[in-house]
C-alpha cells in the first residue's frame, strides 16, 4: 500500500527541486539571453512538467489548505506538453520573475507547516 503523505513529501521535495534548477539555469540570463537560448528554454520548460506533474501527486488535503492557484501549475504543464509549439518564451520569461518566487514560498510553506 503506498504512503499518501510520504508521497506527498517526496513530490513536494520534487517541486522545490525543480525550482532550485530553474532558478540555476536562468541565473545569469537576462530576457534577451532567455529568448535567443532553446537550451535553456528546454530546460526550463522541462523543470516546469516535473512541477506541474509532481503537483498531481500531492494530497489535495494538504494543497486545499493553502490559498494558490493550484490548477495553473497543472495548467501549465499540460500546455506545455501539448501546446509546445504555442509558448511565447517571454511569458514563460514573466512566469519566472513573478510566479516562480511565489510558488517555491507557497511549496516551502507547505513543507514547514505540513511535515
Amino acid at each position: 500500500m503506498r504512503d499518501n503523505r510520504l508521497e506527498s513529501l517526496k513530490r513536494l521535495q520534487h517541486i522545490i527541486k525543480a525550482i532550485e534548477d530553474i532558478n540555476k539555469f536562468v541565473a545569469n540570463e537576462t530576457v534577451d539571453s532567455f529568448i535567443n537560448s532553446d537550451l535553456i528554454q528546454d530546460a526550463v520548460l522541462f523543470q516546469f512538467t516535473i512541477i506541474g506533474e509532481a503537483i498531481n501527486f500531492v494530497e489535495p488535503e494538504i494543497l486545499e489548505k493553502y490559498n494558490y492557484p493550484w490548477y495553473k501549475v497543472r495548467s501549465f504543464r499540460n500546455f506545455i506538453s501539448h501546446e509546445y509549439f504555442n509558448i511565447k518564451m517571454e511569458a514563460v520569461w514573466q512566469i519566472l520573475q513573478t510566479g516562480l518566487p511565489e510558488l517555491q514560498q507557497v511549496i516551502q510553506t507547505i513543507l514547514k507547516n505540513e511535515f
